[in-house]
Formats: C-alpha cells, sequence, structure tokens
C-alpha cells in the first residue's frame, strides 16, 4: 500500500558526524504533523505483517522516542502485552541499558522489574520501530537481554523485527537470518543516495532560540511559574491558554496491556473533551511532547471520528537543520526547554495555525520554561491553547 515516495524524505541532522541524515516520514505524526488516523493506519498495516504471532506469547518493544505510537497501536492490534524503551528517569526502578549508536541521544533503557515479570514466560519478543538501518540496536538490546538474564534458555525465546522501513544491507538481513531474528516491514529502502541529499540541503531555515521564547514580554506568560489546576486559565493579548490535569494515567514505558492501556487512552479522551470546549472548533493540533505520542496520537483519531480537522505531531530532542525549499521537509525550527529535564533542549518543527492547540504530556511539571517556551512558540501562530498533563 505504502512506496518509499510516500514514506522517506530527507532531512539533515545538526552537527552528527555519525549519520547526517535523517528520514523523516510524513505519516507518522513525529516531525511533521500528519492526520492522526492515517498514521494509526500506518502502523495497523505494519501489525498486519504480523498477524502469524497473534494468539502467541508475545512482549511487543516500542523504541523511544519515534516509534512508541508504532509499539502500542501494533501491541492493541495483536492483543498483546507492550513496553516502550526510555531515555527519562523513572524514581524506584532499575534499567536494563543498551545503546543506539547513530543517535544524538545514545543511551536507551528499558524497567527491568518490568522485563523480569515477563522474560520467563514469553515466546517472542517482538521489536517495532520506525526505521531499521543497521540493525545494530536491536543486536545491542538482545545482547543485553542475554547478559541479564542468564538463567533463562534463549533458544526457546524467538526475536521479530518490525518496522516502517527497512534500509538494511543484504549483508546485515544475512546476519538477522543466521540469528533467527524473522524481520517484517512495509518499504524497503536504499540509503545509498540519502547522505549525499542530506549535504546538498541550504541551512536558510527559520529559527526560534529557547531563550526569545521565555524573554519577558512573550506571547504566553510573564512569571517563571505555571500553575495547573483546574481554574488555571488566563487571557492574554486576546489568546486563551489553559492548564489542565487529567488523571488515570497509564504509562507506556512500564509493562502494560494493550486492552487495559487503550481504556485508559479512552478515558483520557473523553475527560478531555468533557473539560475543553470543542463544539465549533474545526480545525485542531494536538502536539505531543518527546516519547508521549500515543495517547495524543487516540485523542486526534477519536476527535477526527467526529468530524474535525485533526493534525498531530510532536516535540523531539532531534535537533534537524531547516530550509527555505520547498522540496524539504521542514522549514521552521522552535528550540525548547524540555518539560521532562530543564536543561535538555528539545524543538518543534513548523507549527501552523489552528482553531485550538491541545499539547498532551506527561511530564512530571507542567510549570517552568519547559512549558512557557513551548506555550510561547505555539501561541506565535495561535490564539487557543490548552496544556493537558495525564497524571498518575
Amino acid at each position: 500500500m505504502y512506496t518509499e515516495n510516500d514514506l522517506v524524505r530527507i532531512a539533515k541532522r545538526e552537527n552528527n558526524k555519525k549519520r547526517n541524515y535523517l528520514v523523516v516520514n510524513p505519516l507518522q505524526g513525529k516531525h511533521i504533523p500528519a492526520s492522526p488516523q492515517k498514521a494509526l493506519g500506518l502502523f495497523s498495516e505494519l501489525a498486519k505483517c504480523l498477524e502469524a504471532y497473534r494468539n502467541k506469547r508475545i512482549l511487543i518493544v516500542g523504541f523511544a522516542e519515534t516509534a512508541t505510537a508504532i509499539g502500542a497501536q501494533i501491541a492493541l492490534c495483536l492483543g498483546a502485552d507492550y513496553i516502550q524503551t526510555t531515555r527519562e528517569k523513572i524514581e524506584g526502578v532499575s534499567y536494563l541499558y543498551f545503546s543506539e549508536e547513530h543517535s544524538h541521544a545514545s543511551e536507551q533503557k528499558l524497567v527491568k522489574e518490568d522485563l523480569d515479570k515477563v522474560m520467563g514466560r514469553i515466546d517472542r519478543v517482538i521489536f517495532a520501530e520506525d526505521e531499521i538501518t543497521t540493525g545494530k540496536t536491536i543486536c545491542n538490546l538482545i545482547a543485553a537481554m542475554e547478559q541479564c538474564y542468564r538463567d533463562i534458555d534463549f533458544s526457546r525465546i524467538n526475536f521479530s523485527v518490525a518496522s516502517l522501513l527497512n534500509g538494511m544491507s543484504e549483508e546485515a538481513l544475512g546476519a538477522y537470518q543466521n540469528r533467527n531474528i524473522n524481520v517484517h516491514y512495509l518499504v524497503k529502502t536504499q540509503h545509498d543516495k540519502y547522505p549525499q541529499a542530506a549535504e546538498s540541503v541550504v541551512n536558510d531555515g527559520i529559527y526560534h532560540e529557547k531563550d526569545a521564547l521565555c524573554r519577558d514580554g512573550s506571547a504566553f506568560c510573564r512569571n517563571e511559574g505555571l500553575p495547573c489546576h483546574d481554574s488555571s486559565a488566563s487571557e492574554t493579548e486576546g489568546g486563551y491558554t489553559a492548564c489542565l490535569e487529567i488523571h488515570g494515567r497509564a504509562d507506556s514505558r512500564r509493562l502494560v496491556h494493550a486492552e487495559k492501556y487503550e481504556e485508559a487512552c479512552e478515558a483520557f479522551f473523553q475527560e478531555m473533551i468533557r473539560r475543553i470546549p470543542l463544539e465549533g472548533q474545526e480545525k485542531i493540533l494536538i502536539l505531543g511532547t518527546e516519547e508521549f505520542m500515543f495517547p495524543g496520537l487516540y485523542a486526534g483519531k477519536r476527535l477526527e471520528e467526529r468530524g474535525h480537522f485533526v493534525r498531530f505531531h510532536a516535540a523531539t530532542r532531534s535537533p534537524i537543520q531547516v530550509s527555505r525549499a520547498a522540496e524539504y521537509p521542514l522549514h521552521e525550527r522552535y528550540a525548547l526547554y524540555s518539560q521532562y529535564e530543564e536543561e535538555r533542549q528539545i524543538y518543534v518543527y513548523d507549527i501552523a495555525s489552528y482553531d485550538v492547540v491541545i499539547v498532551t504530556t506527561d511530564a512530571p511539571q507542567s510549570g517552568g520554561k519547559g512549558a512557557i517556551s513551548l506555550l510561547n512558540a505555539l501561541r506565535t501562530k495561535n490564539e487557543k491553547v490548552y496544556l493537558v498533563r495525564w497524571c498518575g
């Protein structure tokens, strides 16, 4: 159903000597605004490649930050257990660490206590990714699992990989075959021309720096904190901004079953539309924060089912150059403080104008520079902005 032209745009990474290009998928809903229905439909098509595993004892592992929603949707389609990798800090747990060598943030981890619950009873682990190029990251994770669980007979546990795109060489595919790792994908890609395409990018796009988005007199808030209560709403310079908390969060950084996760996401959506007046608001953006993508995509799909025009994309750790060239995928970059760790710089690309913007996040706190810089960025082109934090 999909071709390379449907799913591949080449962007240039900033200051990354390991790999100068980034494959940006216009239908995935990460860097580029996309229809939630089309994004989740894309992920569901990948799940169809895995039907042979239905009703088996499987664990789906989605990779942060770009494939967390892909893994969740596959788990929903197959009725499976799900856990995502993470780069965030979770209190009171220990981790299984592994490396994503080509990434700007190479350290990845899984919550070990949750793996402990399933490793002795599953038959297969399915790793969900947006793109696989060399396959080294997954091999690193498998090696970490084997090292950690030496008392388990890994000859009875099978491994599979599912990705929207597969750019592995014949040599890499052969190595996977020799290790009995099954490979599933929607589109095969060849990366030979991608580095050259990235090098040809003219770096003349529009850049907004995070300190400018937090300065006094900015569009959203002139104080250092952002309270987060039902009543915290402010009229500022003709616009409207509100901050809401919704309880009952299901955290996919921890082991969840797909059915329970979907139930929690539906409850999150229902509470969101109860508290945010959306009648008559035709054009809506839902913006996720870093690893937190699936709940926003799910809510966006439900709004599309109700007749709204909805787009979804997410803040990201990925520093990507932007260009004015029409054929280039990204044209305007907003550097922000992260809501998860203020010392971390993150980015949002190509903010457009909507009737309403809803930021969905599970960041521990909704105040501080992270929230203020993001809301100010959104308010450069939007008057009505809601920050919705899903909490425990």
